[in-house]
């Protein structure tokens, strides 16, 4: 593989950083991209389960003490 290219230059969270400084060549990554098989059809659905519900009640009640405090500037205001 004369073309070999370093995996983390890959890494779609960080490829904009190697573009722009060079370490990467565009056309290289692209050819590399297009290279790439659909495994689209190998795909499963993933099901999350959350076992903490009071987690949920937490941020619920910060947006509510959020809502409350609008309603009593709303208030003052009239």
């Amino acid at each position: 593989m004369a073309d070999a290219m370093d995996p983390k230059h890959l890494d779609k969270r960080t490829v904009e950083r190697y573009l722009r400084s060079g370490q990467l060549d565009e056309t290289s990554y692209k050819r590399h991209i297009e290279g790439l098989p659909d495994v689209a059809e190998k795909s499963v659905p993933v099901e999350t389960l959350m076992q903490d519900e009071d987690l949920d009640d937490d941020f619920d009640d910060e947006d509510d003490e959020d809502e409350d405090e609008g309603d009593e500037d709303a208030e003052a205001n009239e």
